[in-house]
């Protein structure tokens, strides 16, 4: 497949050098996550959650021995359920924006100019 790109080269020609510092490439990336902030990024994503953080605060609450209702353990089964659920939802769908991110930028490309 071929990418076709047309430049508007009027007025953005004067600012080109200015414009090209901010921009140090020519790809298009479209994924969230690095293999190194998944882990924290993701997790701050699902505690903005109402649900996420009601199981937090009752996972939390029962660990104190006083307001212990069920076992510690039982308690953060369904938040960790969830919790895994989610990211694995959430790698399958970044790994997948990836590929289809890889596939454009190593695509072949036609420039037009005037």
């Amino acid at each position: 497949k071929w990418r076709i790109v047309f430049p508007d080269n009027g007025r953005q020609r004067q600012d080109w050098k200015q414009a090209s510092m901010f921009y140090s490439g020519n790809r298009i990336q479209t994924t969230k996550y690095t293999w190194f902030t998944f882990l924290p990024q993701n997790l701050f994503e699902q505690f903005h959650r109402l649900g996420n953080l009601y199981f937090f605060f009752l996972a939390v609450l029962n660990w104190l021995p006083p307001v212990e209702v069920f076992h510690r353990e039982i308690t953060m089964l369904p938040l960790i359920v969830v919790l895994l659920a989610s990211m694995i939802k959430d790698a399958v769908e970044d790994y997948r924006k990836y590929q289809f991110d890889k596939m454009i930028n190593f695509s072949k490309t036609r420039v037009y100019d005037k």
